[in-house]
C-alpha cells in the first residue's frame, strides 16, 4: 500500500516524543495487521469478510456497504471517541478506496457528524514518493488529491510516503520547482496539441 499503518505508527511514535497523546484507531474493515496497537477497530463492528460472505459483494463494493453500515451504526463511532481526553489526538487509519473520497459522500458525512460533535478533523492525503519522480504519475495523484480536498471539504494536508525508497534530492528538487520540472518532462513526449493543458495541470 501507500503506507498508511506506517504513517499513523510514525506519527503516534512522534506523540510520544513530543509529549502528546496520539491514538490511532481503524476505520479499514478490510485491514488485516498493524503497525500499531489499534485504540479501537470497526471490524469488531463489520468487517469487509463478513458483507462479501453475506451479501456476495467484491472487494469494493464491500468496502463502501461497511463504510455505509458505519454511518447507520454512527452511535458505535461516538460512544469509543468518548473514551478520549478533551486534549488528546485521533488518527483514523481508513480504508485506500479512493473513491470513498473523491466521488462518494459517506466520509465527508462522516467528517461531518464528527465535527457537529465537537472535534476538529482535518484529511491527510498520503503520496507514494516513487509516484513523485513520474510527471504522468505525479500530476494523477495531484488531480485525485484536489478531488478529495474539493470533496471532503476539510483542512487538507499531502504527505510523501515511502521516501526512503526514492532519491531524497530529487524529490526535494520536484517540489522545489513549483511545476516547471514536470513541464519540461511532459513537453519533450506530448504532442503539441497537449502542451497548453500540461503547463496548465502543472500550474496547478
Amino acid at each position: 500500500g501507500v503506507g498508511k499503518s506506517s504513517y499513523c505508527k510514525t506519527m503516534q511514535e512522534h506523540g510520544k516524543v513530543t509529549k502528546r497523546t496520539i491514538h490511532v484507531a481503524n476505520l479499514d474493515p478490510a485491514a488485516e495487521q498493524f503497525e500499531y496497537e489499534p485504540a479501537f477497530d470497526v471490524r469488531e463492528l463489520i468487517s469487509l469478510e463478513d458483507a462479501m460472505e453475506e451479501f456476495g459483494y467484491g472487494p469494493n463494493g464491500g468496502l463502501v456497504y461497511c463504510m455505509e453500515y458505519l454511518f447507520q451504526n454512527i452511535d458505535w463511532l461516538r460512544e469509543e471517541l468518548e473514551n478520549f481526553a478533551e486534549d488528546d489526538y485521533i488518527l483514523f487509519d481508513c480504508p485506500g478506496q479512493i473513491e470513498l473520497y473523491s466521488h462518494l459522500p459517506i466520509m465527508r458525512d462522516l467528517a461531518i457528524t464528527m465535527s457537529s460533535w465537537g472535534f476538529r478533523v482535518l484529511s491527510v492525503y498520503l503520496l507514494d514518493a516513487l509516484f513523485v519522480l513520474e510527471p504522468i504519475k505525479f500530476i494523477s495523484g495531484c488531480m485525485l488529491s484536489l478531488s478529495c480536498m474539493l470533496q471532503l471539504e476539510l483542512p487538507h494536508v499531502n504527505v510523501i510516503t515511502k521516501c526512503d525508497m526514492a532519491d531524497k534530492e530529487q524529490i526535494e528538487a520536484v517540489l522545489d520547482s513549483e511545476g516547471a520540472w514536470m513541464v519540461n518532462a511532459l513537453d519533450k513526449h506530448s504532442p503539441e496539441r497537449l502542451k497548453q493543458l500540461s503547463r496548465a495541470l502543472s500550474s496547478v
